[in-house]
């Protein structure tokens, strides 16, 4: 019978190829990894559960082994995961729709869960992983500032450098010119 492992803190194809060869170093028979979660064919051992742990840890991983957590990491996974994808702009319903989509429960269930475990909300999460985007598509310096709106979902340049501004301190023109605001990695945004 699977087991399936939830892990946070995988936030890139990266992450999932170092938690495959790690689970696959200890010798565990691994199925399938993809961003939040791995599984095993078959139930492990405490003893295994302790080395899985341990090795997540020395990567910056964290296994999750309450339901709660594990539900906030997903909302996390399919936040990060709809930026990561492009898809921002396309999407025809607004975050809590999607969200109650891809998890399968009430957008009010999600929010109150992830707002205890977090303590942000949703909306606050997205914004602050909309900036850190933003920071990495200005440093690319490939994409002109209305096409970074467009394709985080703003409605406007204005709504993007208001929100730029607000959570950095710094206009994205500003932050372009090399004001440092250093960027964070995704999975210690909050």
């Amino acid at each position: 019978m699977p087991y399936t492992l939830h892990i946070r803190n995988m936030v890139c194809d990266r992450c999932i190829k170092v938690v495959t060869e790690e689970l696959e170093k200890l010798q565990l028979p691994v199925q399938e990894v993809k961003l939040g979660e791995a599984v095993i064919s078959r139930e492990l051992q405490p003893t295994e559960i302790n080395q899985v742990r341990g090795i997540l840890a020395e990567n910056g991983f964290q296994l999750l082994e309450d339901p709660k957590a594990e539900l906030a990491e997903r909302i996390k996974i399919a936040v990060i995961d709809l930026l990561r994808s492009g898809r921002v702009e396309e999407l025809n319903v607004n975050l809590s729709d999607y969200l109650a989509a891809q998890l399968g429960k009430d957008y009010n269930t999600l929010s109150t869960l992830f707002s205890a475990s977090e303590g942000i909300t949703i909306a606050r999460f997205m914004v602050l992983q909309k900036v850190e985007m933003a920071k990495e598509l200005l440093d690319y310096n490939e994409l002109t500032l209305s096409q970074i709106a467009d394709r985080l979902g703003y409605s406007s340049v204005a709504h993007l450098s208001g929100q730029f501004k607000q959570v950095t301190g710094l206009t994205p023109s500003e932050y372009k010119k090399g004001n440092s605001v250093s960027r964070k990695p995704l999975d210690q945004v909050l």
